[in-house]
């Protein structure tokens, strides 16, 4: 799975969500609901990417003792919660400026890059879906692809991290007893990749491939929030339940 992207651009791209997270947050206030993540408040969004900062830190510092549990507490209990985030947003970034290339690491998607892209490449795509969660609270609704202001370089490559790294793991939901395909086109940067989907993990091929039973497309960014159940952009042609089962089954969430 080789990333679109290098790593500067990623830490960039983390860096970037980073602030937004939190002029989003800092705009909405503490206690307003999440639309896109139903039955957070926004200390709990927060809370949760924070954690999530130090989680991945502690990861390329090998550090095997760190308690999420107790850094997500932390998080909800910090009198500057905006404070405790960005804390733990600045370390992350210094630790992947200083870990080595060639650092052995644990990963957990399929076809992983090296651990050191890994994490800034997840870190990234992490940081950008949660901050489209905090304007979700700041508008008090599901934002656009275009009041997100997504770079659609960054959201082809996190389209590619969904199709290839995460869907095809053996704990997806995504299964069909009548085996079907899926091509999924971002018409403006000119991907696609075809979804091959059945009673087994979902297999990925990058590219297009002929006569799916659906197509997804839009947008990069349309299509990077659709996927990840923030938008209902993209354009589905061919059998209309493939979109609904997409909905109801793809759900990346926190082990």
């Amino acid at each position: 799975m080789p990333t679109h992207l290098s790593f500067d651009r990623h830490v960039d791209a983390l860096a970037r969500a980073g602030a937004v997270l939190r002029e989003a947050a800092s705009a909405a206030g503490p206690d307003a609901p999440v639309p896109t993540c139903p039955g957070w408040t926004v200390t709990d969004l927060v809370a949760h990417q924070g954690m999530v900062h130090r989680w991945a830190a502690a990861h390329l510092r090998g550090d095997a003792d760190h308690d999420a549990t107790a850094s997500e507490r932390e998080g909800r209990r910090a009198t500057d919660p905006l404070g405790w985030f960005s804390q733990g947003l600045t370390a992350l970034i210094d630790t992947l400026a200083a870990t080595p290339e060639d650092i052995k690491a644990r990963v957990f998607l399929n076809d992983a890059p090296p651990p050191r892209r890994f994490w800034a490449r997840r870190q990234a795509h992490e940081t950008t879906i949660h901050s489209v969660d905090a304007i979700s609270a700041r508008l008090g609704r599901w934002p656009s692809a275009a009041e997100a202001d997504l770079d659609s370089a960054l959201a082809a490559d996190g389209i590619d991290e969904l199709l290839t790294g995460f869907i095809t793991r053996a704990k997806s939901r995504l299964r069909s007893a009548e085996p079907y395909s899926v091509v999924v086109r971002a018409d403006d940067t000119g991907h696609a990749w075809t979804l091959r989907v059945s009673d087994g993990p979902v297999v990925t091929i990058v590219g297009e491939t002929a006569s799916p039973e659906a197509v997804f497309s839009g947008s990069a960014g349309q299509l990077y929030l659709s996927l990840w159940n923030r938008a209902d952009e993209l354009t589905a042609k061919g059998r209309s339940d493939i979109a609904d089962d997409w909905r109801s089954r793809v759900r990346v969430e926190w082990g």
